[in-house]
């Protein structure tokens, strides 16, 4: 189940929150894992077995941990059963096949006869939830955090459907109060719908289209110069408009039942450097990396090589997590590169000498070429496309027909809304939380969330990047 289709829209959500509201206070973290529950597994109902898994495995570890106070080497124990544990089922589900592939090519090199393969299915989310839970732990261990009151309430924090599929990674300590008591207030509950909207429009007129423009161009054998660079236009606008917006609809969804969750981005495209992008994409994964390996590694406190060695493992695990693939692994090196490289010339001397526009103008451009690693099926199939990119491809037989796929009017007129809306500064998760809630913004909200529900019933397209990672 998707927040884009109708049956989460007209019946899942509008039960849920029913229910919800006719229960007791003590009853409603119970009545959420159940619904969480039946979100997560209408994909497959066996994924859910995995959650159950990593939830009791963690809550133990947590119980274990906050009885061994008095006892640091237990206590030690206990976090690494959890570590270990939820890295071992996350290597399993996301690396096992792309491991056996790439061994069974080191094979093939030296004549060997390749090994059988495991296909393992993915299940979605994973590295979501395996993330809190890992932040649960450490958190318990470090004195952070502390152990949750009951094992539903735990497990309620797990599963909850706003943000197991994709996100924003709530850490426990973050929302341990709001697990136990909450506000539902009628501003709360309304400005959860607003963000509910302004996201669910972002995903559905915004990001869908450009996902169109993206495969298009991604999927040509050899674009021209301009069609590439269009292409990677697209892919930067749907990705950014297809997880905010996600992020912006989970968000709203925890307002409507009370909870309130972190602002995940922070108008990244008009960053000033790639140190500056990663405080304002995907907070809530740049600040885990951070909190849970960077400064664990060592930070920037022992020595200048040791900062860039932490940096680029940091960003190489980081392009890691997105999947197993070799193109995420250069996306990652080649965030770790620019960052050690505005380390070592410090941020005012690589971009000061340039004007605002300039430093948010290069740093897109160093984004976006990232970007085509992110998407590229492979590493030829990047080089390739860097070569199109360069106007070093040669043209090929059919360019007119790819161009009058990308170029459409509607195609061209959503590519210049995104690119007003993302280098603007009225970001959706504060508009929707400014006072008062006016009618004003009702007559934005109500045509704009029309408009989006019968394009969502025309459209075939509708998938969520980060639903696979």
């Amino acid at each position: 189940m998707v927040f884009t289709s109708h049956v989460f829209i007209f019946y899942f959500l509008p039960a849920v929150l029913l229910i919800y509201y006719l229960l007791p206070a003590s009853r409603r973290n119970f009545f959420l894992l159940l619904a969480s529950y039946a979100f997560y597994g209408w994909w497959q109902p066996w994924f859910m077995l995995l959650m159950v898994a990593v939830t009791i495995i963690n809550h133990l570890s947590g119980r274990a941990m906050a009885a061994s106070r008095d006892n640091p080497g237990r206590a030690k124990a206990a976090l690494g059963v959890s570590v270990a544990a939820n890295l071992v089922l996350l290597g399993f589900f996301k690396y096992c096949t792309f491991v056996g592939e790439n061994v069974n090519r080191l094979w093939a090199l030296f004549g060997t006869e390749a090994l059988p393969m495991l296909q393992v299915a993915l299940p979605v989310g994973i590295s979501f939830y395996i993330f809190k839970s890992l932040s649960y732990s450490i958190d318990v261990y470090r004195g952070v955090s502390p152990p949750a009151r009951s094992f539903w309430d735990f497990a309620c924090f797990v599963s909850l459907f706003p943000q197991i599929m994709a996100g924003p990674i709530i850490r426990y300590h973050m929302i341990a109060d709001q697990l136990v008591e909450r506000t539902c207030t009628l501003d709360k509950f309304s400005s959860g719908v607003a963000l509910f909207i302004l996201g669910f429009a972002k995903k559905v007129l915004l990001a869908n289209p450009m996902g169109e423009v993206a495969d298009a161009a991604f999927g040509a054998a050899a674009p021209c110069a301009a069609d590439a660079w269009f292409g990677a236009l697209g892919y930067a606008f749907q990705i950014y408009f297809d997880f905010s917006g996600y992020s912006d609809m989970a968000v709203g969804l925890g307002r409507m039942l009370g909870f309130e969750f972190l602002k995940n981005f922070d108008a990244p495209y008009r960053a000033e450097s790639i140190t500056d992008l990663w405080r304002k994409w995907h907070v809530s994964l740049s600040s885990f990396l951070r909190d849970y390996l960077y400064l664990p590694l060592g930070g920037n406190r022992q020595g200048t090589y040791r900062t860039y060695a932490n940096l680029a493992i940091v960003m190489l695990l980081g392009g890691m997590w997105h999947g197993a693939k070799w193109t995420f692994l250069a996306w990652g090196a080649w965030h770790g590169l620019l960052l050690c490289l505005e380390r070592w010339r410090g941020k005012k001397s690589l971009y000061d000498r340039l004007p605002r526009p300039a430093r948010i103008a290069a740093t897109f451009v160093l984004m976006l070429l990232s970007w085509v690693l992110f998407r590229a099926a492979d590493l030829t199939a990047a080089a390739q496309y860097f070569r199109s990119m360069l106007g070093l491809q040669a043209a090929q037989v059919g360019q007119s027909l790819l161009a009058a796929d990308l170029y459409t009017p509607l195609h061209v007129l959503v590519m210049a809304l995104c690119a007003v809306l993302v280098f603007q500064p009225v970001q959706a998760f504060d508009w929707s939380t400014a006072r008062p809630q006016t009618w004003r913004r009702v007559a934005v909200l109500v045509p704009l969330f029309a408009i989006a529900v019968i394009v969502m019933f025309n459209q075939a397209f509708n998938p969520f990047l980060y639903f696979a990672f």
